[in-house]
This record gives structure tokens, sequence and C-alpha cells, in this order.
């Protein structure tokens, strides 16, 4: 079989718009390199009548955020009957949702931080001072808070003191009208991307990420050049194989395709604890994937094209 036109899609409108144009440029360049017909588009008002009047063979989705992993755009592909790489929009919107992924993923055996997800109205409405100080008593300390949608870290922040968890929680809310405050737990974090071959996912080696002063945040993952990947992981043989099965468990239990990217953390006993898991995920120059890609000695454009091949009918 072979690919004669196939759509990139990058961009859009979320916060994480410039990261997705990224993401979308390296997709194009790898599938260009193993001699693949591409076209990049952003996904804006001129879409729907350029996807209709020429459609493609199949569509690569790099688009992160709102529309892009939520499922949204994915249903409209559907509708215009266009393949594409990547999960159904059920399975995203379930795995959008991190508190909807954490009950999901629980069910299937993993270890999740204790958390609570809670709307600001909530705050507004019971009184933000009395709600904060019962999440505490609650959870304890350290917490984490982000925002229950999104990524690239966009609102995340450590609180290891209770005065410092009101201004977490106005962060947060900057990116996402609700809240998800976890128990945070020490150890090593690590990244294990999943690619699904002939249908069956197989997890790539296991990414460390080493970020300065231990926040990976949005300018340590894209603008920084302090933060160190080290691939495989430096995890004992039986935390590196506890990860990885963590890592394809989400991928199967939340009923995604293609292509995953698991977040966890590894704690000193060696356990795996779910954080959250990505359905479109980065592909820069300094993103997860290719690098564990890279790891597996596998090829990246060879990758794309034949998760591209596998939704060709």
């Amino acid at each position: 079989m072979e690919l004669g036109h196939v759509v990139v899609l990058a961009g859009g409108l979320s916060y994480e718009r410039e990261v997705s144009l990224r993401s979308g440029r390296r997709v194009a360049d790898a599938l260009r390199a193993a001699e693949v017909p591409v076209e990049l588009r952003d996904a804006d008002a001129t879409l729907l009548d350029a996807l209709s009047q020429d459609p493609p063979d199949a569509v690569f989705p790099v688009l992160h955020g709102a529309a892009g992993e939520d499922g949204a755009i994915r249903d409209v592909l559907e509708l215009l009957g266009i393949p594409y790489v990547g999960a159904r929009p059920d399975a995203c919107r379930v795995a959008w949702d991190k508190p909807s992924a954490k009950s999901v993923v629980r069910r299937a055996g993993l270890s999740t931080p204790a958390s609570v997800a809670l709307p600001k109205e909530v705050f507004h409405d019971l009184g933000a001072s009395s709600v904060l100080d019962h999440i505490v008593r609650r959870l304890g300390l350290p917490l984490f808070v982000k925002p229950t949608r999104g990524g690239s870290a966009l609102g995340g922040s450590v609180v290891r003191q209770a005065g410092e968890l009101p201004a977490a929680m106005v962060g947060c809310f900057a990116y996402g009208d609700a809240a998800l405050v976890e128990q945070y737990v020490a150890g090593t974090e690590v990244a294990v991307s999943v690619i699904e071959h002939a249908g069956e996912p197989r997890a790539l080696p296991a990414v460390e990420i080493v970020a300065p002063g231990g926040r990976y945040d949005y300018t340590a993952r894209y603008d920084s050049g302090d933060t160190e990947f080290v691939t495989p992981a430096r995890l004992t043989p039986e935390a590196a194989e506890r990860a990885t099965l963590a890592a394809v468990t989400a991928h199967r239990a939340l009923g995604l395709r293609d292509l995953s990217r698991t977040d966890l953390i590894v704690d000193e006993s060696g356990e795996a604890h779910f954080l959250e898991v990505n359905v479109a995920p980065g592909m820069t120059e300094t993103s997860l994937l290719p690098l564990a890609v890279s790891a597996a000695d596998l090829d990246l454009g060879t990758v794309c094209r034949d998760l591209l091949l596998a939704r060709f009918p």
C-alpha cells in the first residue's frame, strides 16, 4: 500500500498551539524523510472545506489541548469518513478528563495518587478557605494541583505548605474551570510511550525526566536546556517492568489506539503510580515519545508512516 496524500493536523486555538505547531512540523518532516507526501494544515475555518474537496488518504492529528485531545476533531474526521491516527472520540473524552482516567485505571489495578477534583464554583459557593482546609486534612502535604483537563503542565504546581495552596488554585483556575488536587508522590518521574503494531500495544523504553529544581513545567519541557532526559530510565529491572506494564494497562483499559504516552512516578519501593495519559503526545525536539522511539532504535518517520498505513483502508 502507498500513501498518496496525508494531512498532518497541527495548531488549533488551545493554550498549547505553539507546541502543537512544533510537533506538526516535526511529524511532517519525519514523514517526508520516509517518502510520504505530506500536507501540514492548521485546524482553522478552512479545514472542513479543504478536507471535503480533497479528502486525504489519512490524517495524523498532532493537536494538543482542547479539541485536539478531547475527541472533538476526531468526531469531525469520522463524520467526513477520513481515516486518522490515534484514539477514537469516546476514548479521548475519558482520557482527556484526568479524574475519569484515574478512575478507569484504578479499576484496572493501577496505583494512582489519592485526589479530589472540584470545580471553581464549589470553592466560591462553599467558601475557599474551608474547602482548602478540608483538602489538607484529608490528603495531607505535599500536594500537586493541576487542571482536570489540559497538558504541557500548564496550571500545575507543587504545594508543600498549606499557605501555598490558595495561590496554586488561582494559578490552576487560570487554565481550567476545575482543579485536580492529588497527593504528591516522591520518586522518579518517567514517561512510557506505547506504540501499536498489528493492533498490539508495545511499550517503548521509559524516559526519565530530571528537571531543574524538580519542576517539569512548561518552560522545562519546551524552552529550557537544563532538563535532562535519561533513556532508558534508571530503574531496576523490576521497576522498569512495572512501569511498562502500567503504561500498557492504561492504554488498554482506556480503549486507546495507535499511540499514547503515560506519565508515572516510580517511588523508592519500585511501585509505579499513574498520573495521566496523553492521546496526542508531543512530537517536538524535546518531547518524550520521539526520545523513546530513538532509544528503541526506531525511526520516527517509519513509525508514523506505519501508524498511518494501519488506518489506511
